[in-house]
């Protein structure tokens, strides 16, 4: 297993998706938390087009989980939760003026089309649409940007296939792979954090960066990826766990991101050998302390 020769400061994504509920007031919040008090760098959204995603059965279908609904059926719900292109406007605005990176996940052609004119440093291609082509295909002609693809539910072979379709439209150093597991929460075993580490072996010198997408517990997991090679970090973001909605509970609220982007950057500090074999802080300590044979 190799390590990385050199690790680059830790990016960590505060990924709201839709955990504002459809609120503007709380994505604000969000936003503003996310700034002041957790010291994140990205705040991500989503953006969806529910009739375009779902079959007419899908959508007038009730929810799985009648208790996490908002709406009658599952397509009121997705539209529920969907903002407008105005309203995601205005959270870069917002970003922006709180000093962070706005972003967004598309998961289908119109999203893409709508969000890629609002010129956002990076776009997210989540696990489920990663070999939807049409849009990949717009992103790579249409947006400048970086863009961020995850590898949940991906084979190997599809993996490569991702990246080489990347590649072939020339976009293939503008592209960041996410090591992930596609499960809320992920339990410990299923993390699977040496996907990072393959990730870095066979794609590191055909894409911009690797990084790790978690939907666990906790934020040990994070460093540790950190540690393998994982140059950004994502995780779920909320304000509280116990909201209506089925992606609070496998979120962070502002104090589980605010340890995890202190944690990052002093392990990103604390990854260096030693530039003397002694160093300056233990030149008084070995003075005082060190058995030096007579």
């Amino acid at each position: 297993m190799s390590l990385p020769t050199e690790y680059r400061t830790p990016r960590v994504i505060a990924e709201v998706g839709c955990n504002h509920k459809g609120d503007m007031n709380i994505a604000r919040e969000l936003i503003s938390t996310a700034a002041i008090f957790c010291k994140a760098d990205v705040v991500k959204f989503q953006k969806r087009n529910p009739r375009e995603l779902l079959t007419p059965e899908q959508y007038n279908a009730p929810h799985p989980n009648p208790i996490h609904a908002y709406g009658d059926t599952y397509g009121e719900h997705r539209e529920y939760l969907e903002l407008s292109v105005d309203q995601h406007r205005q959270l870069k605005e917002w970003c922006e003026e709180f000093g962070l990176v706005y972003s967004t996940s598309v998961w289908d052609v119109t999203s893409a089309k709508e969000i890629a004119p609002l010129e956002p440093e990076l776009i997210k291609i989540p696990s489920a649409c990663n070999m939807h082509w049409e849009m990949l295909d717009y992103l790579c002609s249409d947006f400048a940007g970086e863009i961020h693809l995850s590898f949940g539910m991906t084979t190997h072979e599809e993996e490569d296939k991702i990246v080489s379709f990347f590649e072939e439209r020339g976009r293939g150093k503008d592209l960041i792979l996410y090591a992930c597991t596609s499960g809320y929460p992920v339990p410990f075993e299923d993390i699977c954090l040496l996907e990072i580490v393959r990730l870095r072996e066979q794609f590191a010198s055909r894409v911009k960066s690797i990084g790790f997408s978690g939907h666990h517990l906790g934020i040990a997991a994070d460093i540790a990826g950190y540690t393998l090679g994982a140059e950004w970090i994502e995780r779920h973001y909320t304000l509280d766990r116990t909201w209506k909605g089925t992606d609070h509970a496998a979120s962070l609220e502002p104090d589980g991101i605010r340890r995890l982007c202190r944690d990052l950057r002093a392990t990103h500090q604390a990854l260096a050998y030693k530039q003397a074999e002694v160093l300056p802080i233990e030149e008084v300590q070995r003075k005082k302390l060190k058995w030096q044979p007579r």
